[in-house]
């Protein structure tokens, strides 16, 4: 990573788990990135994300992409639980690679936006962007899984971006 990234903490899963979680996240950086090599331990359920362990309904909304050999396929949604990862594990055991890319997370009078880009095996990418309907500082970020549980050897990594 660039000289501008500081690494923040990083996890591996030497067991499958439901979720992984940075917690106590400094306001020091002026942005976030969460880099994520991950699978789902099978292949009915979902990889989320939230933020300050926020499931309140209609809290996120997003817009993705999704792109393969086969064609190209959009969706949105409002007013969401959590931001529902569906494109970056695709529900399946595959490995895939994700960056989340969290904008002005300490800012405590601004919704939140964050973009993600991400890519598999199968040669799937995908991208999004998202919005968290709340002004208070991201202190924590959890990747969990829905109705499935993250597969052993997961990896995530938080950076801050320095201020320069």
């Amino acid at each position: 990573m660039p000289a501008t990234y500081e690494p923040i903490a990083t996890t591996t899963l030497g067991s499958a788990a439901s979720s992984i979680s940075f917690t106590s996240i400094s306001g020091s950086y002026t942005d976030l990135i969460l880099a994520l090599n991950h699978s789902s331990s099978s292949t009915s359920g979902l990889v989320v994300l939230d933020f300050n362990s926020d499931t309140t309904n209609n809290n996120y909304s997003g817009t993705v992409m999704i792109a393969d050999s086969g064609g190209y396929s959009s969706s949105r949604y409002n007013g969401a639980d959590n931001v529902n990862q569906h494109f970056i594990s695709w529900a399946r055991t595959e490995w895939a690679t994700t960056l989340v890319h969290i904008n002005n997370y300490s800012n405590s009078t601004t919704y939140k936006t964050f973009l993600t880009r991400n890519s598999n095996k199968d040669g799937q990418v995908g991208a999004g962007v998202f919005l968290w309907r709340n002004t208070n500082a991201i202190t924590s970020v959890t990747v969990k899984g829905s109705a499935v549980n993250l597969a052993a050897g997961t990896m995530a990594t938080l950076y801050g971006i320095k201020a320069a």
